[in-house]
């Protein structure tokens, strides 16, 4: 017998998260340290949305609430989504989460049974592979084309899903390549959904960066989409856009009440509830005006950032860069790299149980 539970086992995790011993060891010890661990912005909350989490914090209001989130966040999360993707959405199809990670194992533990397949794209945000082993679903990873900018097309997904498929998760903008999908593109991809897959399939939408777009690019949502409303999960917060990661405000956005009953239920067991304070200040995001001035000042930075630094990578002899076109990430390619400094070499000499333990990369961030 074993303390731990077997299906553990199942369980990934994220990377980022591990370092952060690491990383505070070194700050401790004097070191000055630019992190690459975490996808957080290195600027604060507006100065304006903690004024009203503190004002909300000296009125009293700091207990319970209800567990789908206070009516004034849902109502101001369903406005921006009918502004936003041109949709019909209202607040009792709205959940408020402890940041936009929780929808994710939500919609694991809502939908997928094991041996269903989930569809979800690589390179990718971990966690989607991580919960479809968890639940012992069929992960079909759906591999972007780095040369188009780590896009994915109508006729890529085609290949993918099955009638096994239960679940298609969609990220645009893209963690952590920077690749978006188009109003052109995905419509497309919803063409294919429509056609090809069972109608109780449901679309996880990955919309956590939809602030953070470059080029004049607007934000295009797989909901706007014909039809694809009321089969999609849209999920987003304000970790990225609004600079709030360590407030803990995330949302989705359900096809159905009773689906968004399902979501808030499994709030219940997990986090009760997200502090109404911390809500007060996330409505405030959406309906303050200033909110997104802020968020026009960030997004210049880092397009500026983007711009700089992309060209240096590519005039590194043995990596390429693609030019992301949105979220805060580049994605460099460091396969010529490796090979000039003869990594692969390196790694085909290691033990073949180390060798099947660690790629050729790890041991180049090593």
């Amino acid at each position: 017998m074993s303390i731990l539970a077997r299906r553990l086992n199942a369980l990934g995790t994220e990377n980022a998260f591990k370092l952060g011993d690491d990383i505070q060891r070194c700050l401790d010890q004097g070191m000055d340290v630019i992190r690459f661990n975490l996808g957080a912005p290195d600027f604060r909350s507006a100065p304006h949305l903690n004024d009203v989490a503190i004002e909300a914090l000296r009125a009293g209001r700091s207990g319970y609430c209800d567990p789908a989130g206070i009516p004034l966040f849902r109502e101001s999360i369903a406005r921006h989504v009918r502004r936003t993707r041109g949709i019909d959405m209202t607040p009792d199809r709205i959940v408020v989460t402890a940041g936009a990670k929780p929808p994710i194992g939500y919609t694991f533990q809502t939908y997928v049974d094991p041996g269903d397949e989930v569809v979800y794209p690589s390179p990718g945000f971990p966690i989607y592979e991580s919960w479809a082993t968890y639940v012992d679903a069929t992960p079909r990873p759906l591999h972007l084309d780095e040369d188009a900018g780590f896009a994915f097309t109508a006729d890529d997904l085609a290949a993918c899903v099955s009638e096994r498929t239960k679940l298609v998760i969609l990220c645009s903008p893209s963690n952590p390549t920077g690749g978006v999908l188009d109003a052109d593109e995905l419509a497309r991809i919803s063409e294919v959904i429509r056609t090809r897959c069972h109608p109780d399939v449901r679309i996880y939408s990955d919309e956590i960066y939809e602030w953070i777009l470059f080029d004049g690019l607007r934000h295009a949502s797989v909901a706007s989409c014909d039809g694809m409303a009321k089969r999609t999960i849209i999920a987003s917060g304000h970790s990225k856009g609004f600079a709030m990661t360590g407030w803990r405000l995330g949302w989705a956005a359900l096809p159905t009440a009773e689906e968004a009953a399902v979501f808030k239920t499994l709030n219940i067991n997990t986090v009760s509830c997200v502090p109404p304070f911390l809500q007060e200040g996330g409505a405030a995001a959406y309906d303050d005006p200033r909110s997104l001035e802020q968020v026009h000042r960030m997004v210049e930075a880092f397009q500026d950032r983007r711009d700089w630094i992309v060209p240096a990578l590519n005039a590194v002899d043995g990596v390429r860069c693609q030019l992301p076109r949105g979220a805060f990430y580049v994605f460099p390619n460091v396969e010529g790299l490796c090979r000039n400094l003869g990594v692969f070499e390196a790694h085909g000499r290691l033990p073949e149980r180390d060798r099947s333990r660690v790629t050729p990369a790890y041991m180049l961030q090593m």
